[in-house]
């Protein structure tokens, strides 16, 4: 059967038909959509794995559903030991969370990058039990050459999906094994696993919420006097002081954003923890927020189609990305925008601005690592004439003044000095300014966006950054992915780009594996540089394009000193062409265990061609 699965494997990869007799239903499903996606079958191992501390926020904000799940695999450790498995706890995104059984067994996938942090997702890595129980949000077992990679030809997995009481995908459990031991009933032992789960979820889920009740009653009680509430994990109001009663008797269960826009800004919050030192939720101590035009309904409906002036793809994340800037853009709420330089946080700040009822107004951007520190208070704040010398006659606006009326985006705010930062504060408390040398205080009506691709929360453990700026300013987070978590939006942001610029690039499935299979450290700025040097060397007819990029590319590799784990050494020396070649030799001698004439015949070619292609890939 491992054989006629092989060539019914190599026939769809070559040919994209299919005997759907020889084929399970699902698995065949799957097939057609790594197709679709360009996903390259000659993958080897996993091309992604999050950086340590990007995996630790991950778990942080899957700590209910780990925790859940912790206690069920403990018992079942010994079992899963013996019986030469690994199990797999994957978040809905499909990045593996935790990763335990027979070291032997992980030492193995490790081979292949499946171990913690790496993302094993369809789009990523194929047909897979855990991408591909993620993609139909049933369980799935998927068995040697039913893998569309050849990552996991050897492998026998496993997956169902988990759900919580609202039948929200919080993500997979996964049971794995060398091909040769693979059990029958792994897939009904994953199912029963899945469903304990999600009993210990809802029910861990209930505890918490009367916890957090409980405490939040005490805490209003503490504060009756000021505006304060307290809302659970999905930022739902569960309690609240006199004063927000009083102003909003139908409070529970509303959206924080209702309470607070426009009429209050956080002055201070703290997080609320369970008896098992899980956060379930947050408390906010409110003071009013003053403001010049207050929109009549607290959460405007948005009449007009959303606006967005980049390439939005295809990607669930960043479609989640855009979906936090639709539900902001409306009201008049301070954003912070975090992610990786050159993601295109400053688009994702004009699309908030563009959406909202500050549209006609203006759209000011200010680079706070890009002004020197002694002219920063005058470019902020504006000056009056004569206020020193070389000041301009008739005085200058600052941004703050330019930006009355509209939008002001600081991005890398967490370059500006102590000193800025006091008075940036000011600024939010009273929203008025005073430019040098004034003596007047000017009223402003701005909508304030940050961003930083730095950690605001660790430059306040240096104590470089003010924390009470930073709960002013981290008020509605929005975080841009990088490249990497986004590489099935390639094909659009290269269409993309080369329409805006009018570069004719005709670049084929080799040259978008190609490009998919880079890491971009310099993110979406990083490919319109390639395009760019590629638009104008293919002008010149000097190189064949594939050639080109593996050359350009693996330049970049270097200079960002990416890892193995990111990019396979042989990308750097051979083409995506020689690259498949190789790859199909290895697997070839793989079932033909070492036999170079019996994989030169699997592969349909001489032997003396192959002993020759041996010696030219180093195998």
């Amino acid at each position: 059967m491992a054989i006629c699965y092989l060539n019914t494997w190599k026939r769809f990869v070559k040919e994209g038909t299919l005997d759907s007799s020889r084929l399970n239903k699902r698995i065949a499903e799957s097939w057609y959509r790594c197709k679709q996606h360009n996903v390259n079958p000659y993958l080897r191992k996993g091309p992604y794995i999050l950086p340590r501390e990007t995996l630790k926020k991950r778990q942080e904000q899957n700590t209910l559903f780990m925790h859940a799940t912790a206690l069920h695999l403990k018992n079942l450790e010994e079992m899963i030991h013996d019986l030469g498995m690994m199990a797999l706890l994957v978040d809905a995104n499909g990045y593996v969370l935790s990763v335990s059984g027979k070291q032997k067994i992980l030492d193995e996938a490790k081979a292949i990058n499946f171990t913690e942090g790496v993302c094993w997702t369809e789009k990523m890595v194929g047909t897979n039990a855990i991408g591909t129980a993620l993609q139909t949000g049933e369980p799935v077992m998927v068995n040697g050459t039913e893998h569309f990679t050849v990552a996991s030809h050897q492998w026998s997995c496993a997956a169902s999906p988990i759900f919580d009481a609202q039948k929200n995908l919080l993500g997979v459990i996964d049971l794995t094994c060398p091909l040769e031991t693979a059990h029958p009933f792994m897939l009904g032992m994953v199912s029963s696993l899945a469903h304990t789960i999600e009993q210990e979820i809802i029910d861990q889920s209930n505890r918490n919420k009367i916890s957090l009740i409980r405490q939040a009653i005490e805490l209003a009680d503490q504060y009756s006097g000021q505006p304060f509430i307290v809302v659970d994990q999905n930022d739902t109001v569960v309690a609240a002081s006199k004063p927000i009663r009083e102003r909003f008797p139908s409070y529970f269960g509303k959206p924080a954003e209702e309470i607070l826009y426009p009429q209050f800004f956080i002055a201070k919050q703290s997080q609320v923890f369970s008896a098992g030192h899980e956060k379930i939720g947050t408390c906010m101590l409110l003071l009013p927020q003053p403001l010049k035009q207050p929109l009549k309904s607290p959460v405007p409906v948005q009449k007009e189609p959303f606006l967005f002036r980049g390439e939005a793809g295809t990607s669930r994340v960043f479609q989640e990305t855009l979906e936090r800037v639709k539900l902001v853009a409306a009201t008049n709420t301070t954003c912070f925008i975090s992610g990786e330089t050159g993601t295109g946080k400053e688009l994702i700040a004009k699309a908030i601005h563009e959406n909202s009822c500050r549209k006609d107004g203006p759209f000011i951007a200010v680079n706070c690592g890009a002004i020197p520190k002694d002219l920063l208070e005058s470019e902020l704040f504006g000056y009056a004439e004569g206020a020193f010398t070389g000041a301009k006659r008739q005085g200058y606006k600052g941004k703050f003044e330019q930006a009355d009326g509209g939008t002001l985006f600081l991005d890398e705010i967490g370059e500006l000095s102590f000193s800025a930062q006091t008075a940036l504060l000011r600024v939010l408390q009273e929203r008025k300014v005073t430019p040098v040398g004034a003596s007047r205080e000017i009223p402003v009506d701005i909508r304030f966006i940050t961003a930083t691709h730095r950690d605001l929360l660790q430059l306040i453990e240096e104590g470089s950054f003010r924390q009470d700026l930073y709960y002013r300013l981290f008020v509605y987070p929005i975080h841009v992915p990088s490249l990497r978590e986004r590489k099935e939006d390639i094909p659009a942001l290269v269409a993309y780009i080369c329409r805006h610029y009018n570069w004719q690039l005709d670049l084929d499935q080799t040259a978008m594996q190609i490009l998919a299979g880079y890491s971009w450290p310099g993110n979406i700025r990083e490919l319109l540089n390639v395009l760019e040097n590629l638009h104008i060397t293919i002008q010149a007819r000097t190189t064949d394009i594939e050639d080109f990029l593996g050359t350009l590319l693996s330049r970049g590799i270097h200079a960002a000193g990416e890892t193995p784990a990111e990019q396979p050494p042989e990308a750097l020396v051979l083409n995506m062409r020689e690259k498949i070649q190789r790859d199909m030799m290895i697997e070839a001698l793989k079932h033909a265990k070492g036999n170079a004439a019996a994989a030169a015949k699997l592969l349909d070619i001489p032997r003396s061609t192959f002993y020759k292609k041996l010696k030219k890939y180093g195998l």
